[in-house]
């Protein structure tokens, strides 16, 4: 039996490996549909959020925790990030905002399975879908080249890794085949305006 999740109108989630260049197309988005008029709140997770903070200093290797113990602190902080009173997600949709966030649920899918089950992931976050999940595509080796000379060595380095993170995000994007939320997947070799500009017409903006 397929799960049946609520699809967040506006709601826009950008994901891929780290070097994918999520970041940057978070800021150039933000961007176009400022200047088209919308209003737009931009924001990414790990949440800037004091949950968020904790988790962080986990990804940077400052502190250490299980697994699952992670997991948690992830759904805990996308929680919050969602239906925080002051400036969650759903508080801004429902003010008119269109909301884009770099990674959301499929991160977690992605890169808490790596240490845990898939399922039990899954399980841990139960939370709303987005109108659009934006995938930008790029190789390992790729992202590796992008991010060379990188001063911080964080938690998901290594080629190996990245392989089981794609494989991961493959799962976790087929895994709500009925729900109505809108795949596109992006070729993240191109250039940043070429990206934003696919994504854009993928929106229909």
């Amino acid at each position: 039996m397929n799960e049946k999740r609520k699809i967040l109108k506006d709601f826009i989630v950008l994901e891929g490996l780290d070097g994918s260049g999520t970041t940057t197309q978070l800021k150039l988005l933000t961007e176009a549909l400022l200047s088209h008029g919308s209003s737009v709140f931009s924001t990414c997770e790990p949440s800037p959020l004091p949950t968020g903070k904790i988790i962080r200093q986990v990804l940077e290797k400052e502190i250490s925790v299980e697994a699952e113990t992670l997991a948690r602190m992830f759904s805990a902080d996308r929680y919050e990030h969602l239906y925080g009173k002051s400036d969650g997600i759903i508080k801004h949709l429902k003010d008119g905002d269109v909301v884009i966030t770099d990674r959301y649920l499929f991160s977690s899918l992605a890169y808490q399975s790596l240490g845990c089950d898939f399922d039990f992931v899954k399980q841990l976050n139960p939370y709303p879908l987005p109108e659009y999940l934006v995938y930008v595509d790029v190789t390992p080796e790729t992202c590796r080249e992008r991010m060379t000379g990188r001063e911080l060595e964080e938690l998901f380095d290594g080629d190996d890794i990245q392989m089981r993170i794609v494989s991961n995000y493959e799962r976790g994007m087929a895994a709500f085949p009925e729900s109505g939320m809108k795949l596109l997947r992006i070729d993240g070799h191109q250039g940043p305006d070429e990206i934003c500009s696919e994504i854009l017409a993928g929106i229909g903006r």
